[in-house]
């Protein structure tokens, strides 16, 4: 590609035109952008967006790029006048829930990097006055809140029309009035973008349609998970108490505030309060029946993105708001709308190419709060190759199938609306759809009283309330100390006794959700070697650990790769992601030498895995194979077909929580009977089915990472503590070279074991670490460690913090002490594992 590739961004709102001026200042200069409204007022989300930006957020991705937008919007200015007003944010809390949530997002922002503090009522007060502090509805009362100064509110509409102007100037072309009608395309790459004006030629097409996003995907073939939702917005008749106290008659002088309690957030415009809720009933849009406004008639009351106001379910909002500001009492609704914008199943923006598409982007579900930081990264992505921010939970691809349907989307959308504002628990499980994916052995765990969590759509057992007996037999020091009540969430100490039956007999885990993929054909091999960082080319029967890096020596992914035959591998991957990464290098691959043709399917739903781990785990296969299971007939990280019962299984001799055994993969049609046998046999051993609950404590006491928690494409192996997965002296492969490049350089961070001193304490993860009062890091996966009776917890710090060193880990406003350990903390020379 050319140092400055034809680059057509569909769409000229706040993220399309940040994209357009990132993409302009890295040097490229063939840019068009293409709005099918008028530029002055194009009629998206942005020109009727109130522009309040939080950068709190449970996601460093999503917090990162608020901080950016932040920033970028504060430099991007015209007559001494920012496009952000820095005015703050204000969370309040009305309950002792509330206040304990904001408490724990206050540790959040800490380990982000952004400032915030807790302020007690009476401050509340002095900073927003127009606050009722006193009793509420409902016997509610202010009682705190959480202010972060750097906050404020963007002014959307004013940078789009500075950005268009800055950019024209750096000889971006832009075509108002434009309506996109197709995408033109050959030999899978895009050639040019089809309007009502003629083809507009082009390498790279990005769409920023925002809410017209998936009808645009509809055009390529490509499914957006998007759905349109009215969202209700409200702005009061003048407030004598504001009278002459903002400059600007939209201005803002006091934080913009949340009453997260109800579903309401709030900005001063002028002498008047805007006035945003979640507190209605959800309003999936019908595209098709969107507002027809001629360009010429555009105006800021009348746009496509702005429908007719329904009074009926703003009421309870109104009356919630003069209650907890007094001075809407005497006021009226001067204009009330229900806005337009994109909500998503995980609530997060769809950012990548198109997987069978060379050339076409997508940037959608992005609002204004995050846009100049999405900008940023995907003009990162196009021209070096990646973006800096890493964006594991914001891929484009991220979701399965199933999850991509319109039925999918609509629901779990407008669950996001509903509890975009509620206090979720790390591990909340939706309520719906549930049992969408489910492993073959599902019956016998319902049957055993499994309580399942849900991931990617597939149903995965926690705990077994069967096992519930076994606590009266649990030996003292196997017993954990009562959690606080937000650790105890989702939590039983059953795991206690499935960890305690597994670390001294034998434990059944269900693996199936494991994403697993085949690769073959006699270019197989060459891909895998050219993209992992493992020596794959073993002979078949090998098993091999490794990773999948970036082009800087980031982690993209970890992967365990085996090889079956010769031109056959088996992969377990992390998502969806993988599969199209490797699918496409394959396609890429096969196209340039037809020769060294690959091909990769995912076999996830037709086959199914258990993980038989344990120190008599070799006694309960005994029973049912003849094949020779010892050290000597199957190794550490080896593979062979063996039969269970007369069922043909793959046996995979690793495990993922540190015991003897195996992953037992076979097709489906068997998994049930595998279960059976299995669990039958294993009686007089004293098996138990466990869950993921046990399999997180077991990990972690090994010190095995978890990728996308412990470790994102931010981190290089050696950084992460894994630094092994790297073949020695193989070079070529993706990333090699920058990964030489960083193991040369002296590390400044590292991933670390802690360990909690009071042996209690129990944190989720994301809390910030202090050493010597000050924060330096961030925890990335905690559990409680059964086999060592302390509390466990992953987490990046500098590289000078060391083993033996005191630490701090903040938990809802408190300080917990913590020792950095050596790892693993269990089973350190591998006796256990490899039995």
């Amino acid at each position: 590609m050319t140092a400055s590739p034809r680059v057509v961004i569909i769409g000229a709102g706040i993220v399309g035109t940040n994209l357009a001026d990132e993409l302009a200042s890295r040097g490229w200069t063939n840019i068009t952008v293409v709005e099918q409204g008028p530029l002055e007022l194009a009629g998206g989300s942005t020109s009727h967006a109130p522009g309040l930006v939080f950068q709190n957020n449970g996601s460093k991705t999503m917090t990162e790029f608020a901080t950016y937008t932040v920033n970028k919007l504060l430099s991007l200015t015209k007559d001494g006048q920012s496009c952000f007003n820095q005015v703050g944010g204000l969370e309040l809390a009305t309950t002792p829930e509330r206040l304990a949530d904001l408490k724990r997002k206050m540790g959040v922002m800490t380990s982000w990097g952004v400032e915030s503090r807790i302020i007690d009522a009476d401050e509340c007060e002095k900073i927003y006055p127009l606050l009722n502090t006193g009793k509420l509805t409902g016997g509610r009362e202010v009682l705190g809140g959480l202010l972060i100064p750097t906050d404020g509110l963007a002014l959307a509409a004013r940078a789009v029309q500075l950005l268009i102007e800055r950019t024209r100037e750096h000889g971006v072309t832009y075509l108002g009035s434009t309506t996109v009608t197709g995408i033109a395309r050959e030999n899978g790459k895009v050639t040019g973008v089809e309007t009502s004006t003629g083809v507009v030629p082009a390498d790279i097409v990005v769409s920023c349609a925002g809410f017209w996003g998936r009808e645009l995907g509809k055009m390529v073939g490509l499914e957006v998970p998007l759905l349109p939702l009215a969202h209700q917005y409200v702005v009061s008749t003048p407030l004598p108490e504001l009278e002459g106290v903002n400059e600007l008659p939209k201005g803002a002088s006091k934080p913009i505030l949340r009453y997260q309690d109800k579903d309401l957030y709030y900005r001063e415009w002028g002498d008047r309060i805007g006035i945003g809720s979640y507190a209605h009933r959800p309003m999936p849009v019908d595209m098709s029946a969107l507002p027809q406004v001629p360009a010429d008639e555009m105006s800021d009351h009348r746009m496509p993105s702005r429908l007719d106001f329904t009074l009926e379910d703003f009421v309870p909002a109104w009356e919630d708001s003069r209650d907890l500001l007094p001075a809407l009492r005497n006021a009226e609704i001067q204009d009330g709308f229900n806005g337009i914008f994109s909500f998503t199943p995980d609530g997060g923006p769809l950012i990548g190419e198109h997987p069978d598409l060379a050339g076409f982007f997508v940037a959608e579900a992005v609002w204004v709060t995050h846009s100049s930081g999405v900008a940023k990264a995907v003009a990162e992505l196009l021209v070096e190759g990646r973006s800096r921010t890493d964006l594991h939970g914001t891929e484009l691809t991220r979701f399965e199938k199933v999850q991509t349907s319109d039925s999918y989307v609509s629901e779990t959308s407008q669950q996001n609306f509903v509890e975009i504002y509620d206090v979720l628990h790390p591990l909340q499980p939706r309520k719906s759809p549930r049992d969408l994916r489910v492993s073959p052995f599902n019956v016998r765990q319902k049957e055993l009283g499994a309580f399942f969590l849900e991931s990617a759509g597939w149903e995965r057992p926690h705990w077994f309330e069967a096992n519930r007996p076994l606590l009266e037999e649990l030996p003292e020091e196997w017993r954990a100390p009562e959690r606080e009540e937000w650790a105890n969430m989702f939590h039983s100490p059953i795991s206690a006794a499935e960890a305690w039956k597994t670390r001294t007999a034998v434990g059944l885990y269900d693996m199936t959700p494991l994403k697993r993929l085949q690769v073959v054909g006699p270019g197989a091999e060459a891909l895998l070697h050219r993209l992992s960082t493992g020596n794959i080319t073993k002979k078949p029967g090998a098993v091999t650990y490794c990773l999948l890096l970036e082009h800087d020596g980031g982690i993209r992914s970890d992967v365990t790769v085996a090889r079956l035959e010769q031109e056959k591998f088996q992969l377990g991957v992390n998502s969806n992601v993988d599969f199209d990464y490797l699918r496409v290098e394959a396609r890429k691959q096969s196209e340039a030498d037809p020769a060294q043709w690959a091909h990769v399917t995912d076999i996830t739903g037709s086959t199914c895995c258990i993980g038989l781990w344990g120190p008599l785990a070799r006694e309960v296969i005994g029973k049912l194979s003849s094949d020779d299971l010892s050290n000597d007939g199957l190794r550490y990280f080896r593979t062979k077909e063996i039969s269970v019962g007369g069922i043909p299984v793959s046996a995979w001799r690793l495990s993922y929580v540190g015991e003897l055994g195996w992953e037992l993969y076979t097709t489906a049609e068997y998994g049930l009977k595998l279960w059976d046998l299995l669990f039958e046999a294993g009686q007089e051993f004293g098996i138990v089915a466990a869950g993921r609950g046990a399999f997180n404590s077991m990990r972690l006491e090994k010190g095995y990472r978890l990728w996308g928690t412990d470790m994102t494409s931010e981190h290089h192996p050696y950084e992460s503590g894994l630094g092994f997965s790297v073949a020695k002296d193989k070079t070529g492969f993706v990333g090699a070279e920058a990964l030489v490049a960083r193991k040369e350089q002296p590390a400044t961070r590292a991933l670390r074991c802690l360990t909690v001193d009071d042996g209690t304490s129990v944190v989720l993860g994301k809390e910030p670490v202090y050493v010597d009062g000050s924060a330096v890091g961030y925890v990335t996966s905690a559990a409680y460690g059964y086999t060592v009776g302390k509390p466990i917890a992953y987490a990046w710090l500098p590289a000078s913090v060391g083993i033996g060193d005191a630490v701090e880990i903040e938990y809802f406003g408190r300080r917990v002490a913590a020792t950095v350990s050596a790892e693993p903390l269990v089973d350190p020379g591998m006796e256990r594992i490899r039995g």
